[in-house]
């Protein structure tokens, strides 16, 4: 039995009550502190005007200052407390997608995994049993002494298979009820056997039907195309009489529907004169356990595989066919790349900051846009490949950052900024060169803000001011 898909253990999740209750206070807890702050220092600030209200030269300087940097403290304040509001809903919204495509991730590696290793069809070697007397002894006591017994008693011995001629054809029945996929199968088997005792002619042919089976039907054995009946109802047993030093052979066929996959199991038999023959009419077969067919025949939907063994070869596990699938290749890298999303914002939007005139109405536009993005990213990688659908979103999110600047220039800062900061970034986690990509956008990141600083290329007029 396979267990449920759970989420990232201890990663916060919007989707549980609880955790969402217990995040809502903590941010109220959080906001009340800053609110504390702003007004000790408000207070502050009134306080020391009040102390000096008998020098007015000295108040009217110490308030027009004081008054200045307050100002521009709660400017700073609210571009601070909006990038916190950004990067924690940010992070609280990017943990719980993380959470949800991990589940989805396990969701579907559970499915596959069920499909191939789930129930199967084992059809085991059939035996040939016999009941010969053999000689043992015991200790037993008479009289009060101890007194060994000679007997003989009745053991049952087997019977090597001289030669097995064996074909198999599977059909495969896709979207079962409760099912990934069954196998129909149509078995049919030639069995010779020799009888090389010289004493013992009284044999029971075991043929067990397919482990697994959910359906069984035209289930027949013949002796030399003379139908053979069970020795009991509610059992597999064949009995049949063989001369020493003669040989007969056994028809084994019928039709069975189980999960999808089919083996042959030696039951730890040495096999002679072996030949088995599948022919899976269905796409995506392969072989099973490793065990490499001696011959391998594909036409069209249709492959065939033959496995032959000449004499006396022992073959420890089952073998045969199941559905290939597809391999489930770079799974965790989108919770990865949504649980860096936030710092991937902060890269960004500090670039921005350094770079041009921001607005609060641009900065909430800006980090909308941002986390949109991912949202439509980490969708749209369950239908396409992820590093195609980025480089779809990219294309709108270099369009609309065009729009920060007022100009063609502060516009070109915004476009650097964003592929810098943003798109590469994102880019670098997908792709598998994470770390090269990565250092390309910071590099790219210290150039940009070393050029615009230090060598004074302002790329838009002072008077443009803000948006």
């Amino acid at each position: 039995m396979f267990s449920t898909s759970q989420g990232i253990p201890g990663l916060p999740d919007l989707t549980h009550p609880t955790e969402l209750i217990q995040i809502g206070s903590e941010l109220l807890k959080a906001s009340l502190l800053i609110v504390f702050l702003v007004l000790v220092l408000g207070i502050a600030i009134a306080l020391i005007s009040f102390a000096s209200r008998y020098n007015k030269s000295e108040q009217a300087i110490f308030l027009g200052e004081w008054t200045i940097h307050y100002s521009q403290i709660l400017r700073g304040l609210e571009h601070l407390a909006l990038v916190l509001i950004l990067l924690v809903t940010g992070f609280f919204f990017c943990s719980t997608l993380s959470n949800r495509y991990h589940h989805w991730e396990q969701a579907k590696v559970t499915q596959i995994a069920q499909s191939v290793a789930g129930d199967k069809l084992e059809q085991i070697s059939p035996q040939v049993r016999y009941v010969t007397q053999e000689p043992y002894s015991y200790n037993t006591q008479v009289n009060g002494k101890i007194v060994k017994v000679n007997d003989t008693q009745q053991v049952n011995r087997f019977l090597s298979l001289a030669g097995s001629q064996i074909q198999v054809k599977l059909e495969q029945s896709t979207d079962v009820q409760g099912r990934s996929s069954i196998y129909r199968v149509d078995y049919s088997a030639d069995y010779k056997v020799v009888n090389r005792l010289k004493d013992i002619k009284s044999f029971v042919f075991e043929a067990p039907p397919p482990n697994g089976y959910s359906l069984l039907s035209n289930y027949k054995v013949e002796q030399n195309r003379t139908r053979l009946e069970p020795i009991n109802p509610d059992n597999y047993n064949f009995a049949f009489t063989l001369e020493p030093g003669q040989e007969t052979s056994f028809r084994l066929t019928y039709q069975a529907q189980g999960g999808p996959r089919w083996v042959y199991s030696s039951g730890g038999q040495l096999l002679s004169n072996f030949r088995l023959t599948t022919i899976a009419n269905f796409a995506g077969a392969d072989f099973a356990s490793g065990i490499v067919p001696s011959a391998t025949k594909v036409d069209g939907r249709s492959t065939q595989y033959t496995w032959i063994f000449d004499d006396n070869v022992s073959v420890k596990n089952p073998f045969g066919v199941f559905t290939n699938t597809n391999p489930v290749k770079q799974t965790g890298i989108l919770p990865r790349l949504l649980l860096l999303a936030p710092g991937l914002f902060l890269w960004w939007i500090l670039l921005l900051y350094f770079s041009l005139p921001m607005s609060l109405k641009n900065v909430a536009i800006a980090g909308s846009i941002f986390f949109a993005c991912l949202l439509a990213l980490t969708y749209l990688s369950r239908f396409m490949d992820a590093q195609l659908a980025w480089t779809i979103i990219s294309l709108i999110m270099l369009t609309l950052a065009w729009g920060l600047g007022k100009h063609r220039g502060a516009s070109l800062a915004a476009i650097i900024c964003t592929i810098a900061g943003a798109i590469l970034p994102v880019f670098g986690l997908l792709v598998p060169y994470s770390g090269l990509t990565l250092s390309i956008a910071g590099l790219l990141s210290a150039v940009w803000l070393a050029v615009r600083h230090w060598y004074n290329w302002y790329i838009w007029q002072p008077e443009d001011g803000v948006k």
